[in-house]
């Protein structure tokens, strides 16, 4: 047994949409995770992380690098792990990337980094991080 909405007055028809404009807000704003959004300043513009604990990461990272400990710091470095094809059939197969957190030099040597927490250890991810040292011999560092 309901109520139809058509029946409602202006006001109650009012409150209903607001009340559903809200739960649809806060359903937009919580990450999959429960991760926060967090923003740095940088020299021209601001970063977006995706959560504050690679946010932190990349304070530590910027000090290392203004230190001299680390070179060529790159945010969002892709590396391709397949290329596209086509099958025989002519259906285009797109490429599988890996887009790491962070990459940078340290003591002549490539270093990739994945900010991670248990939940975000998935089974996609941990495959990638296989591909990453079968491909490219590169072990990816999780932070």
């Amino acid at each position: 047994m309901g109520i139809e909405y058509s029946r409602l007055g202006p006001d109650a028809r009012r409150q209903i949409r607001q009340k559903f404009q809200q739960e649809q807000r806060e359903k937009a704003k919580a990450s999959k995770y429960g991760n926060v959004k967090t923003q740095r300043k940088a020299e021209k513009e601001l970063i977006t992380f995706d959560s504050q604990k690679e946010a932190r990461r990349y304070d530590e990272l910027m000090f290392e690098l203004k230190a001299g400990l680390i070179r060529d710091l790159r945010l969002q470095p892709q590396f391709t792990l397949q290329e596209s094809y086509k099958t025989y059939d002519g259906k285009r197969v797109r490429a599988i990337r890996y887009v790491a957190d962070f990459s940078y030099i340290r003591a002549g040597a490539l270093v990739v980094e994945d900010v991670k927490s248990k939940a975000t250890k998935t089974a996609q991810y941990q495959m990638k991080r296989k591909m990453m040292m079968d491909r490219f011999g590169i072990e990816v560092e999780e932070v």
